[in-house]
């Protein structure tokens, strides 16, 4: 077979080229095993720079926090797939030019790259090197933070976000006193619009935490957070949760084409700015026609969808846009939330019971088309919306109110 990059032609077959996937996560991981299943039959090599079994993260801020699990891996079998793991390697840059990674160990060739380092927590300025100050990223965080809520300590969470939330519900499950501190006025104030975010508030108060909003961080001193108003609050741990960016600093100076976010400016078929490169899952962003807007998703559910357009455009039988419904779920005090979609455009918010209840749901519109949905409780909402997403569908905002009615039988 043959492909063409701009000027360059790749006459190798499947069976002798080299596929390397920088990044053993979720996207680096079903990236390997997409092009396996695809009939893909040269060499893949994942490299990792964690020296764990590749895992899964969603279960760190839950069952391997709380010790009700000592681990995530996933359930491949690497070597019954050829598939090999090369971990506790840390790549250190790429020459597109020469198609060649540097690494600390030398360089490694390959014919084709897929980037899938995902994204990395920012840290809270200040705060390094101040003993009891966690971040909840890897599975060295989970087991470093697991005796810490053993002895239940007192806990200032920074960031109401979706990691803050869910650790600070762990945190309490397992009797530790929390604190959470939020800059913006309200949980979530990033990911939703205020009305929306707004009846979240309650959740932490419910749940026995306290949540302290407009509270940015002066400092943070060994066994206390200071705010800006001159507050101090008791810390035997800090744990902090205030957003991620795209691990891409390593690609300086390659030439690759970078975001405003530093992510991967990646094609509808996950193709970067070089020639033989991918990039998947946190650290690429695609242009969506969906949406009119090019999206960086740092979820989950990108990372296990995008790998299947990247193994079909690599091994080019009947290559697939990459142009999905963003999905996520958060299990926090609790409440089952999941999201479809991506609201930005909407022009119509509408309400499917009551969000002071233990199940509500909102959906957005856009000229009456249903474009997103946010479902507490109410997975039976997500899963019919999100097929109603992808097919466009139109909505009477009447029947889609009634939360009564399903809400497939709210289409025109």
């Amino acid at each position: 077979m043959s492909r063409v990059y701009g000027d360059q032609v790749s006459e190798q077959t499947t069976t002798s080229r080299r596929v390397v996937v920088v990044g053993a996560g979720m996207a680096g991981v079903q990236t390997a095993v997409a092009l396996r299943e695809q009939g893909f039959t040269g060499t893949v090599r994942v490299i990792g720079a964690e020296p764990h079994q590749p895992y899964d993260r969603p279960p760190l801020s839950k069952a391997v926090l709380l010790g009700k699990a000592e681990g995530s891996a996933f359930d491949v079998d690497f070597e019954a797939l050829g598939i090999e793991l090369d971990l506790g390697r840390e790549v250190l840059g790429v020459r597109p030019a020469d198609h060649e990674l540097d690494t600390a160990e030398g360089p490694v060739p390959y014919d084709v790259l897929v980037l899938a380092t995902g994204a990395e927590p920012i840290r809270l300025p200040g705060a390094e090197g101040v003993p009891g100050v966690h971040l909840l990223r890897t599975l060295d965080d989970a087991e470093r933070l697991r005796p810490v809520l053993a002895r239940q300590h007192d806990i200032v969470v920074v960031g109401a976000g979706w990691i803050g939330a869910e650790f600070a519900t762990a945190a309490r499950e397992a009797g530790c006193s929390v604190t959470v501190v939020e800059a913006a006025d309200r949980p979530l104030a990033g990911a939703l619009p205020a009305e929306v975010a707004a009846p979240m508030t309650a959740w932490y108060a419910d749940s026995g935490a306290e949540l302290r909003t407009h509270a940015r961080v002066a400092r943070v001193e060994p066994g206390a957070v200071v705010l800006d108003d001159g507050s101090r609050l008791p810390a035997d741990a800090v744990v902090v949760g205030i957003g991620a960016r795209p691990a891409t600093a390593w690609l300086a100076g390659s030439g690759i084409e970078l975001g405003a976010h530093g992510e991967v400016v990646a094609d509808d078929h996950l193709r970067t700015s070089a020639p033989d490169v991918w990039a998947v899952g946190d650290c690429a962003s695609f242009p969506s026609d969906r949406y009119g807007e090019r999206l960086l998703v740092h979820h989950w559910d990108n990372a296990l969808q995008g790998p299947r357009t990247v193994a079909a455009d690599i091994i080019g039988e009947a290559p697939v846009v990459y142009d999905p419904v963003p999905y996520f779920w958060s299990e926090q005090f609790g409440r089952f939330v999941q999201y479809a979609g991506h609201h930005a455009s909407a022009d119509t918010t509408l309400w499917r019971g009551d969000p002071t209840g233990p199940a509500w749901t909102v959906c957005w519109l856009r000229e009456g088309r249903l474009i997103a949905l946010l479902a507490v409780g109410r997975p039976r909402d997500l899963a019919q919306g999100r097929r109603l997403i992808e097919a466009g569908a139109r909505m009477d905002p009447t029947l889609l109110t009634d939360p009564a009615r399903p809400l497939k039988a709210a289409t025109v």
